[in-house]
């Protein structure tokens, strides 16, 4: 081989390779070892050759879907680096037999991912999977179910990856849309500078005082804040147990309806359902710890003054030192009780090649926590994916359902109190 040519095949082979990023490298810590579970009810069964060849065509041609994670160096030392590599898809999508009138298809489907999130994913392939399950369920003609490590990607640029694999039903060529936050419209006059300036002083300092309190809070939480002990509480050691994964499909137009009505967010009703769904469920759970004790008179059985947090975590931007940082957070995350997350989806029905998808349910585990709550909106539709231990939470299914009642009883609160009309 003459010296240009090697000089080309070198440039050619650091070209296939690009070093893990912090947070990938974060995601692959013992104690934060994060996969993404994204469950896609379907209104028909497969045709799995064609999806597969849709695959081939788009997804598999994204880097990082056809890039395996190689480790060089030693125990003291190690470099993390995706490098290129060929993919066969024979190896990444799995279509078990299944008997189509199986007993109790929604029971199986949970019973299915759960034991599918047992092992860890091959690190001599790229690290996604998809399974496809021809099996009617309650609210789905068949299910697919991607497994993708988180290093891959944080969930909205992995949701929004899937999603440029489909396109809307009603125009076959079209991608689908998602909604744009507006911005809100600005109110300054001019006349008015002189208070203004003054309510921005203000503003300024407030931001400061927040800022203070929160990294206050956020360092007490590393050292000794911790949630206190309740039924929806993990103990060390919960990212390693075996979860399980359900979901409950709400009506987006009622949230939007609350919304309006109180001059909200969608996200301000999305926590706000949860934190009156979890208050129903931890009241009856301890309502149930204390049948052999005294009876109350009070109607609520929780503990006065306790300590429930939950966390949003957001990569910003790069820093250096991972190492010390991934410590700090695994801290942190174990002295709160639970996640909360959400993404918005596409405003119009859309199909994964030819497919028309009735649902979008997808979560994470991995995390030190005993609970993750995903909100994903679809069309018209909300889709509430809990993600849970069971040893901790042996009920989720009536979790989903103190979550879905707490948004009706709001909706009917706003109704009857005239704060807006009501529209069938």
């Amino acid at each position: 081989m003459m010296m240009g040519d090697h000089v080309k095949a070198s440039r050619s082979s650091h070209h296939d390779e690009e070093p893990l990023s912090p947070a990938a490298r974060f995601f692959h810590t013992p104690r934060f070892n994060l996969y993404i579970i994204a469950i896609v009810g379907f209104k028909t069964s497969f045709n799995t050759d064609v999806i597969k060849a849709g695959l081939e065509q788009t997804l598999v041609k994204h880097p990082r879907f056809s890039s395996k994670m190689v480790v060089e160096g030693n125990k003291y030392c190690k470099n993390k680096k995706w490098t290129q590599t060929k993919v066969n898809l024979e190896d990444h999508i799995i279509v078990p037999e299944l008997d189509p009138n199986i007993d109790f298809p929604d029971r199986f489907v949970e019973d299915y991912v759960s034991n599918v999130t047992r092992t860890p994913l091959d690190l001599s392939k790229p690290l996604w999977e998809l399974h496809l399950l021809n099996i009617k369920t309650s609210d789905a003609g068949a299910v697919g179910v991607f497994r993708i490590h988180h290093s891959m990607g944080d969930g909205a640029s992995l949701i929004s990856l899937l999603l440029a694999c489909t396109r809307k039903t009603s125009d076959p060529v079209a991608l689908p849309s998602v909604p744009v936050k507006k911005r809100a419209r600005s109110t300054f006059n001019s006349r008015d500078g002189f208070w203004w300036f003054f309510l921005a002083i203000w503003l300024f300092l407030r931001l400061i005082w927040n800022t203070m309190v929160d990294v206050f809070l956020f360092v007490a939480t590393t050292l000794f804040l911790k949630d206190m002990k309740t039924p929806i509480k993990g103990a060390p050691g919960v990212e390693l147990n075996v979860k399980k994964f359900v979901h409950r499909t709400v009506s987006l137009d009622d949230i939007k309806l609350v919304k309006n009505a109180m001059n909200m967010t969608v996200n301000d009703v999305v926590v706000g359902i949860t934190q009156a769904g979890l208050s129903r469920y931890l009241n009856r759970r301890y309502s149930e710890e204390k049948k052999d004790g005294p009876v109350k008179q009070s109607n609520s059985n929780i503990p006065k003054g306790i300590r429930l947090r939950a966390v949003i975590l957001v990569n910003l931007r790069k820093s250096a030192g991972i190492q010390v940082a991934t410590a700090i957070i695994c801290r942190a995350l174990s002295n709160i009780t639970m996640a909360i997350s959400g993404v918005v989806g596409p405003q119009e029905e859309i199909s994964f090649y030819g497919h028309p998808i009735a649902y979008l349910a997808p979560t994470v585990y991995g995390d030190p926590t005993a609970l993750v709550i995903h909100y994903q909106s679809y069309v018209n539709k909300m889709t509430i994916s809990l993600s849970v231990d069971p040893s901790v939470i042996p009920d989720p299914h009536d979790l989903c359902n103190d979550i879905e009642e707490s948004l009706k009883l709001i909706r009917h609160a706003v109704v009857n109190k005239g704060l807006i009309k009501d529209v069938v």
